[in-house]
């Protein structure tokens, strides 16, 4: 859900490339991801990016004015939503007696495959402005796989 109650969908079958940073947002780290998030999502965005932010801190779990301060602060331009820190973690495959890093970054491309995700401990690549980049314009080349139903067959 997002700071107005609405929910956020993660990909829903745009073709769109998808950045998904989970933060928190008490996180200096979270808020200079998501600032970089944000410059991406501006200059990439018409090419097909779309850039969403979870929290999953206890600060923004059921404060929709949390949300809107760390939206507010970091200037950004994309939806930010909260998920239940239990679920974000069974979701990231994260088990509930590891220690974790923030943010977690989870990449998604046209075709709805996730094509990279931070390690339990972060990935210094998904945070490096020139490193994702990279990544995420190579990911915006690739055409969108055709609906099975349109492919072309071998089959007579």
């Amino acid at each position: 859900m997002d700071a107005s109650g609405k929910p956020l969908v993660v990909a829903d079958g745009s073709g769109d490339v998808v950045l998904v940073e989970f933060l928190f947002t008490t996180c200096s780290h979270c808020q200079a991801t998501a600032r970089l998030l944000n410059r991406l999502q501006k200059e990439l965005g018409p090419r097909g990016l779309r850039t969403i932010g979870v929290a999953f801190n206890d600060e923004a779990e059921g404060h929709p004015e949390e949300l809107r301060r760390f939206v507010q602060l970091n200037g950004l331009d994309f939806p930010v939503g909260v998920a239940p820190r239990d679920a974000v973690i069974r979701y990231l495959g994260i088990s509930v007696l590891s220690r974790f890093a923030v943010p977690q970054i989870l990449v998604i491309d046209r075709n709805g495959t996730v094509r990279a995700k931070s390690d339990v401990m972060g990935s210094e690549d998904l945070v490096d402005e020139s490193k994702l980049r990279t990544l995420v314009d190579s990911l915006l080349r690739e055409p969108k796989a055709a609906p099975a139903s349109h492919r072309l067959s071998s089959r007579r």
